[in-house]
């Protein structure tokens, strides 16, 4: 059976209309049933709707296209009808649609296409669209009142050389899917649209997701060559989903999650000229394996009590145990940028989590990581955002939109 996407979707659907694929992801409700019929299978659409956004504990896609903005305007209002606006648009390009009905060609010789093209006739290759709302949002259109207490601007940890160009912003959105351009161009779209309203801040794309958030994924390798997010939360522990991903704060963020995005920069070069004996004391764990140090499996539990796992040790320090019980949901990606100019690639781990609270996981742990972490040496922070991600948009209801609980 053919997979489902943009051009057999409008080819079934006739005239432009949705159609909405089946099957339930992980923490996702089942989609609302298609006014039309569609043709073709629709086993690479994750739900759009559901009481959490998807993107967060849906299984990690291959690829990433983070984008932040600032917003241009003053009036809610304006704002509103953007988000109104994208989250239409990007319920249809996740389910493998054009962003508008006809977008590509159907406007007409004389108008600029509604739909920029380049993922036309592609599957909808497990997109998912995840909004997130910085701190500096709410204070830009004078609702200060309205922000989630969890929302606050990260303190600046120690070492950090954070970018502000390249740091923060508005809105964030964050695309995922298992091919590049569609990710690319679902963001694309969302920014096309945004003209008057908000521009791009800053921009990243990443490849080789560097954590599994499903127990049906292997873990994957980091730059550095090691496997990494072993300990992660997984979208089948429901219960510790439950108590360190989703918000329960009851001030618009019921059923949401909090975003840090932290750009590390890996020292590739001085890294790739140490032995093995040193790159495995400084993380911890076995490079081949994957395994604490002192260990024989990958999730072997780290044993503090251990004299192979060095005091500063990068497993050691961030790991549950250490933290008095913290975990966060991560779902970063490895990124290369070229080079910085003199001679050494631009490249690391994009590193992206969700938590409950912001200030009660991921601070202290960075802060525990900047001061002893002897992986230190060979990474950089340098640049950093944090932003609330409401909950998700709810089946049923063409009135609620992307932040209504925030904002409207």
């Amino acid at each position: 059976m053919p997979e489902l996407s943009r051009r057999s979707v409008l080819a079934g659907a006739g005239l432009g209309a949705v159609a909405v694929g089946a099957g339930v992801a992980l923490g996702r409700g089942t989609a609302p049933a298609p006014a039309v019929a569609t043709i073709g299978a629709a086993d690479t659409v994750v739900p759009f709707r559901g009481a959490h956004q998807a993107g967060i504990v849906t299984p990690a896609q291959d690829r990433m296209h983070m984008t932040a903005f600032d917003v241009t305007t003053t009036s809610r209002a304006d704002l509103l009808d953007l988000l109104r606006t994208w989250t239409r648009m990007a319920e249809r390009m996740t389910l493998g649609a054009e962003a508008e009905p006809g977008g590509v060609v159907g406007d007409g010789p004389y108008s600029p296409p509604s739909d920029t093209g380049e993922a036309h006739g592609l599957a909808a290759a497990h997109l998912t669209l995840t909004i997130g709302f910085g701190p500096s949002l709410f204070d830009k259109l004078g609702l200060a009142d309205r922000r989630p207490a969890a929302l606050q601007e990260l303190p600046r940890f120690p070492g950090d050389a954070l970018d502000p160009a390249r740091s923060g912003g508005d809105l964030v959105i964050q695309a995922c899917a298992d091919d590049p351009q569609v990710a690319v161009h679902a963001v694309r779209n969302l920014a096309r649209v945004a003209f008057g309203t908000a521009s791009v801040r800053w921009s990243q794309l990443g490849f080789g997701r560097t954590s599994s958030t499903s127990t049906t994924q292997a873990t994957p390798r980091n730059l550095f060559g090691f496997k990494d997010g072993t300990n992660n939360v997984k979208a089948e522990d429901i219960a510790a989903v439950e108590q360190h991903v989703w918000a329960r704060s009851g001030d618009g963020m019921d059923g949401g999650s909090y975003l840090v995005a932290r750009r590390i920069r890996m020292r590739i070069e001085p890294w790739d000229r140490s032995v093995l004996g040193e790159q495995e004391r400084v993380i911890g764990r076995s490079k081949g394996t994957g395994a604490p140090l002192g260990s024989t499996d990958e999730f072997d539990p780290v044993d503090l009590a251990s004299t192979a796992i060095d005091r500063d040790a990068h497993v050691r320090l961030a790991s549950a145990e250490a933290l008095g019980g913290i975990r966060i949901l991560r779902r970063g990606y490895n990124f290369t940028d070229g080079t910085d100019g003199f001679g050494h690639l631009d490249a690391g781990l994009f590193f992206v989590a969700f938590c409950a609270d912001p200030g009660a996981q991921f601070v202290p742990m960075q802060q525990a990581l900047a001061r002893h972490d002897a992986l230190n040496e060979y990474i950089s922070h340098v640049a950093s955002g944090v932003y609330a991600c409401p909950p998700g948009v709810a089946e049923g209801r063409d009135d609620d939109f992307w932040g209504a609980s925030l904002l409207a």
